[in-house]
């Protein structure tokens, strides 16, 4: 019987599949979820090298399924890990890749990803406490990078991390604050140029309703930003189009009474087609009506958080103004 049930396993239809079906499956394999995760045995690609000689030749010989990786820089036998990283980036063979890794202050590390310097186009970096102050991040090694996302950052890190930002290449088109804890100023926002000119999509944290404005003039081709607001405005806000964003995020602070009002009394978005507003304690109805006349703008969107109350006048009041567009209260909102 034993002898029979390996027969049949040599003949299953799985083994006569093309290898150009097999690897569309293989494809269907990799996690679905975007957070870059360590090597396992037991997920693909590796599980898919582990079945049998020919699943192990095709999985190998796709590049796609090589390129993304999250790299645990320690101490610990790192000479073994550091060969298992080099060999999946060398099956990537020069296709872009996505990394994270949790410590960025490694002679180790910035050695193992050197030979791969040009493939980097997606770097997550968490942040994490070091004796006698924050090093500068490395980021400037990769000259092919696209999107950096920071997570773990503290205010007192702002000036060091900076200047590592302020000379990221003309390749960047994303940066990303992901918890958003540090609050940044004008200044602090200033300090990142020139990197702020190339950027299309950017989330953090400013101070005051002005530090938005003054990094939407920062980013002349920001096409989608999320921000938040951590202080109310005190002094009035000047005049300011952005004709490129088409998304725009914003959460406040639970405290805040007036940032919305503020921004959508100054603002002007004319390609404008998706807003949300986050945690807003209350709802400046005639401000946004006004928003909108003045932006003359696409807006297909507007979710709101389940805190604001917004009636059918107010909604039909929006859509006199832009027909096409659709008021949502997003029930999962804080």
């Amino acid at each position: 019987m034993q002898s029979m049930n390996l027969h049949k396993a040599l003949v299953s239809a799985l083994r006569r599949l093309p290898t150009e079906i097999l690897t569309q499956i293989f494809n269907y394999c990799l996690p679905e979820t975007k957070l870059l995760l360590p090597p396992s045995t037991l997920k693909a690609p590796m599980v898919l090298t582990r079945i049998c000689r020919r699943w192990r030749e095709v999985a190998v010989g796709m590049p796609n399924l090589w390129c993304r990786l999250y790299v645990e820089v320690n101490d610990r036998d790192w000479e073994r890990a550091a060969f298992r990283y080099d060999l999946w980036f060398k099956r990537s063979c020069g296709h872009p890749l996505s990394l994270a890794f949790g410590c960025y202050h490694s002679t180790k590390l910035r050695s193992l990803l050197q030979p791969y310097a040009t493939q980097i186009t997606y770097l997550r970096v968490s942040v994490r406490p070091f004796q006698g102050g924050c090093p500068q991040l490395f980021v400037t090694d990769f000259p092919a990078l696209q999107e950096l996302a920071i997570l773990g950052m503290t205010s007192p890190d702002i000036p060091t991390i900076a200047q590592s930002i302020s000379r990221l290449p003309s390749t960047m088109r994303s940066l990303k604050v992901i918890d958003m804890k540090p609050l940044f100023d004008i200044e602090c926002l200033s300090s990142f140029s020139p990197v702020w000119a190339h950027l299309t999509d950017v989330q953090i944290a400013v101070c005051h309703p002005n530090g938005i404005l003054h990094l939407l003039r920062l980013c002349p081709n920001l096409s989608s930003s999320t921000l938040r607001i951590a202080f109310d405005q005190v002094e009035p806000l000047e005049s300011f189009t952005h004709t490129k964003l088409q998304s725009l995020c914003i959460t406040c602070d639970d405290l805040l009474t007036r940032p919305l009002s503020d921004l959508f009394n100054a603002l002007s978005l004319p390609n404008l087609r998706a807003l949300e507003a986050r945690r807003n304690a209350s709802w400046p109805h005639e401000d946004m009506k006004a928003f909108l006349a003045r932006s003359k703008c696409p807006l297909k969107t507007l979710t709101v958080s389940c805190r604001v109350i917004i009636t059918d006048a107010q909604r039909e009041e929006y859509v006199s103004l832009i027909p096409s567009l659709e008021v949502i209260v997003d029930h999962s909102s804080r």
